[in-house]
């Protein structure tokens, strides 16, 4: 239900060209990618155990399984897991952080509009299937 209402709304705004270029606007997504990042980090820092910087992304370790969606979850720059670190996952992790700091907070309707099948999420597909674990 969350998904088709914000779905609809996500397509109708990016139909307005100078509202999207606006939104996606680097002076714009990056402030929001660097809240997120902050977010993300107060969040890790609060419920984790270890912060780290592994694979292009800050890695917030040993969160409670409610804390975070599936094996982990990327919030800006910083991926939350409770332990679920591999080369392979640091890699699908670090293309998350790149869409955050592309897209900003512009990131959160984006990614619901594409979708929970990760197999048809666009930003789960360019982040690599396999390498995440959904292959």
């Amino acid at each position: 239900m969350v998904e088709r209402r914000s779905g609809g709304i996500v397509r109708r705004l990016a139909r307005i060209g100078w509202l999207r270029r606006a939104l996606l606007h680097p002076v714009v997504a990056r402030p929001g990618y660097w809240f997120a990042t902050a977010c993300g980090f107060v969040w890790g820092a609060v419920l984790g155990r270890r912060i780290s910087r592994e694979g292009g992304v800050i890695v917030a370790r040993g969160l409670p399984s409610w804390a975070f969606g599936r094996g982990g979850t990327t919030i800006g720059a910083v991926f939350l897991t409770s332990g679920n670190v591999s080369p392979a996952i640091l890699e699908h992790e670090a293309v998350h952080r790149a869409q955050w700091r592309r897209y900003g907070l512009a990131f959160i309707p984006l990614y619901i509009e594409a979708g929970r099948d990760a197999r048809r999420n666009r930003f789960e597909i360019e982040a690599g299937l396999r390498k995440g674990g959904y292959a």
